[in-house]
């Protein structure tokens, strides 16, 4: 045979060896991925290809995972499966989840399942929400839960509380728990709030409660204000309030509004009463307007 031949025959041995192989690795992936499905706890674990050698991987894993879940305290926990060993600990780490649940307060916590130590270690933890809660003025507070120390403490806290609600004038503040120095304190304040209201004009003001010298400080205010307003030409101007200095104040800015208004074209301009220079004003405006005008349109 020629050499050719000898080689041409070399290489399709080499391609059907390399076939072979390829095949053998094609057929050994699923097996692979099988082992890894039923060592996982898979749904597609086929436990019938497994190897003997496989099949004692894949028990460990499932001991591995049932003891994960016993220890977590997962409902998967299936505890007839484990070892006098892994018993404690499962119930070990059980107890250690409970006892947290108690001193958390946790509605799932058992105590009945603690020993007296861990019980009084729950027992105070509660008792120190429950304290917390009172000074807080929580609704959940149980006051019978409290010790006599404690029960003056939370009394204390609430009427602190309670002093600054009236002090901010709070509708929840409640008079009948003020001593009388903190009930002359609250109407001192319930006073100067009320002469802020009353020196800002406000609707809530109550001129009953203010003295001579608060309402004499008022008027002024309110006079400052209307002056204001008529100076603005705001339509809430009080003119009749006005005193005959405020009122020619109100008058003179009323005819600079004018000559603005009328210089301006707009509607508000009253030519009956602008003087002769006004007059002279407003109509030199107007012929700037024009001419800016007539300018602009020659260059266009």
């Amino acid at each position: 045979m020629d050499k050719p031949s000898t080689l041409a025959l070399a290489i399709l041995g080499l391609s059907g060896l390399a076939l072979v192989a390829e095949q053998k690795q094609k057929a050994a992936a699923p097996d692979q991925s099988n082992m890894l499905d039923c060592v996982k706890g898979l749904s597609g674990c086929d436990i019938s290809a497994l190897t003997p050698d496989q099949v004692k991987l894949v028990a460990a894993a499932s001991k591995k995972r049932n003891l994960d879940y016993c220890m977590e305290g997962a409902t998967l926990c299936d505890p007839t499966r484990l070892a006098r060993a892994e018993t404690q600990s499962v119930q070990a780490a059980r107890y250690r989840r409970n006892l947290e649940k108690c001193l958390n307060g946790s509605p799932t916590c058992d105590p009945l399942l603690l020993n007296s130590k861990d019980a009084a270690s729950a027992h105070s933890a509660s008792a120190q929400r429950n304290y917390d809660k009172c000074m807080s003025g929580s609704p959940t507070c149980d006051l019978i839960r409290l010790s006599p120390a404690q029960n003056k403490a939370v009394q204390a806290a609430s009427a602190r509380r309670n002093l600054d609600r009236c002090m901010g004038g709070s509708p929840s503040c409640d008079p009948l728990h003020l001593t009388a120095n903190e009930a002359a304190e609250v109407r001192a304040g319930a006073l100067r709030r009320n002469l802020e209201r009353c020196l800002d004009g406000l609707s809530n003001c109550d001129p009953v409660d203010l003295s001579e010298t608060e309402a004499k400080s008022v008027r002024i205010a309110s006079q400052r204000r209307n002056l204001a307003t008529c100076q603005q030409g705001l339509a809430s101007c009080k003119p009749i309030e006005l005193g005959d200095a405020d009122l020619a104040a109100a008058h003179s800015a009323f005819e600079r509004r004018n000559v603005e208004a009328c210089k301006r074209g707009l509607p508000a301009c009253d030519p009956s009463l602008l003087t002769g220079p006004e007059m002279a004003e407003v109509t030199s405006t107007f012929q700037q307007r024009r001419n800016r005008l007539r300018s602009q349109e020659s260059k266009r």
